[in-house]
């Protein structure tokens, strides 16, 4: 049978270009014009001007709001992320499915409703408002609020990051060391760690970006309290509402910044998962 060439393979051959120019059209829209703008505008007048609106008392707060709340948040949901994942994988039981729903429920449900949900329950009218008000401990328009609304958002990372890695890995070299005599804690640091090192450090990454880019359910717990309970993304949106756009741009590439640093760190582990798999 004679091959097939001619008119019917050439429209083939401009496809894939204009499918590129098709994507990076619509990356320059959405993504690099709007990164791009903000650059510009943060720099127009030097960078004297940004370093002051950067390190005014009020951004400097949220700045050091928002590294602490990734440093309270990223390692809860770590260590819960590894235990809900060891459950999941490791075990059969009745409403596993039911915890893996729960567990993905952040993804669905919008950050403003979780913050509402925390208000009406730990507000001062919600259910457990008298309790706490009782005991003397503010959760709402307060750093514990915040923290919850950051520890819901964030909730899946690690434990659908590391999931994936125990199922393929399996127990075999766990059950192997549990027969040489090594106890359960001596197992996990020096057969399961190991191997699912990569994608924990992966949901690591992705948790943290989130607790620190997250606004949803922050602004509606924090109270929005100027220089005592703005995250940096909380402080930007206010300070472009107030007119203070230099401010509110200094601070978005600073965010800006830290995205960048999180993807590279995600693309050098990344590429490293594929040339160990390659090896």
């Amino acid at each position: 049978m004679p091959a097939v060439t001619g008119a019917g393979t050439q429209p083939q051959r401009w496809v894939p270009t204009v499918l590129t120019a098709i994507a990076l059209t619509y990356l320059s829209l959405v993504l690099f014009l709007p990164i791009l703008n903000v650059f510009i505008q943060a720099f127009n007048h030097g960078f004297g001007p940004f370093w002051a609106n950067l390190t005014e008392s009020d951004s400097l707060h949220a700045i050091w709001l928002t590294l602490l709340l990734a440093l309270v948040v990223v390692p809860l949901n770590t260590v819960f992320g590894l235990c809900a994942a060891w459950a999941i994988a490791r075990h059969q039981f009745p409403g596993r499915v039911l915890l893996l729903s729960i567990i993905d429920l952040p993804f669905s449900v919008s950050p403003v409703v979780a913050g509402l949900m925390i208000v009406l329950l730990y507000g001062r009218n919600g259910w457990f408002g008298p309790w706490l008000e009782a005991i003397n401990l503010k959760v709402t328009f307060a750093f514990p609020g915040m923290v919850i609304a950051t520890a819901f958002v964030t909730l899946p990372f690690v434990a659908r990051e590391v999931i994936p890695v125990l199922e393929e890995v399996g127990s075999d070299q766990e059950e192997a060391a549990r027969i040489l005599g090594a106890s359960d804690w001596q197992t996990f640091w020096r057969v399961t760690l190991p191997n699912i090192r990569w994608g924990l450090i992966y949901g690591v990454i992705l948790t943290n970006a989130r607790a620190m880019g997250e606004i949803g359910a922050v602004l509606v717990v924090s109270g929005n309290i100027l220089g005592k309970t703005q995250t940096l993304p909380v402080f930007i949106e206010e300070a472009y509402k107030q007119y203070e756009t230099q401010s509110a741009y200094a601070a978005a590439v600073l965010l800006a910044l830290l995205a960048l640093v999180t993807l590279a760190i995600k693309e050098l582990l990344e590429r490293r998962t594929r040339i160990q798999s390659e090896a």
